[in-house]
């Protein structure tokens, strides 16, 4: 069964900090429980999801109060319901996308190509087909659809804050026929005037600078600790240690000094957007 991830991690977290207000060890909670200690261990680390009959026994051993054992065992149930990501799973193959709808904050630097919340149908279909070039076209197409599909999603009215840092390349960099470029430029002017977007972007002009690493995103959440995270050709990383979370927006927030304010921002896209001789 295909779980929530973002549920699941926030479960395993309360069992740890339940198990650790006890005083109790791993082995010795393990042993009370008649489970072996790997069983609990994988509850208190997400790899696996408990029943919610395994989270009342937990929270019995604890003498948790009722009404936190109650909401244990819902949270628990609450596990295992599907979101929309679940339709597109043959395109989702990580988590990232369920902690992307849940997240109350997105920053993200994109020194390569228009961040994907951000990229209209044609840009994104060139990015994907250029990323798998040996994909049929109805393959293509369900990509690209569950792109816009995200977009749908994190730019509703529930939708994040969003904090992007574009470097001035990704603007001037041909992806598709010029209508196309110009159309995501249009759209990235589009996205600045929604409150919860902000855009800023990285001239050439400053040389370099501490984002040559390559793009990076961390996320924010109401209930849980911060998120980063980062994509490469062999995979998916995610980053959940608070030092190494909190280097990543460090950096964040130097290449955000180093950005054109956003009214500044949305002038130079507007000024790059001048030089397509379309209408």
């Amino acid at each position: 069964m295909k779980y929530s991830t973002v549920r699941l991690r926030r479960l395993s977290r309360e069992l740890r900090t339940l198990r650790a207000t006890t005083g109790l060890t791993t082995e010795a909670a393990a042993e009370h429980l008649g489970w072996s200690r790997s069983k609990l261990n994988r509850f208190e680390t997400g790899k696996i999801a408990p029943t919610p009959g395994d989270v009342a026994a937990i929270c019995r051993l604890y003498c948790v109060e009722e009404a936190t054992t109650e909401a244990m065992v819902q949270l628990t149930r609450e596990v295992a319901r599907r979101g929309w990501w679940t339709a597109y799973s043959d395109v989702f193959t990580g988590s990232y996308v369920e902690f992307e709808a849940a997240a109350r904050t997105i920053c993200h630097w994109a020194p390569l190509v228009v961040p994907g919340l951000l990229q209209n149908e044609n840009y994104a279909r060139e990015v994907i087909r250029a990323g798998h070039p040996d994909r049929s076209d109805v393959e293509l197409t369900r990509r690209v659809d569950a792109r816009m599909q995200r977009k749908t999603t994190l730019l509703g009215s529930q939708a994040p804050m969003l904090h992007f840092l574009i470097f001035e390349s990704v603007l001037r960099y041909p992806v598709g026929s010029a209508d196309t470029m110009a159309d995501q430029l249009d759209n990235i002017l589009q996205a600045t005037n929604r409150p919860n977007i902000t855009v800023q972007i990285l001239p050439l002009k400053v040389g370099v600078h501490c984002g040559t690493e390559g793009a990076f995103s961390v996320l924010s959440f109401d209930d849980d600790p911060d998120l980063g995270y980062a994509e490469c050709p062999a995979g998916e990383v995610y980053v959940e240690d608070s030092e190494q979370v909190r280097r990543l927006m460090l950096t964040f927030k130097r290449l955000t000094d180093a950005c054109l304010p956003p009214e500044e921002s949305a002038a130079f896209v507007a000024a790059v957007r001048s030089n397509h001789a379309l209408p």
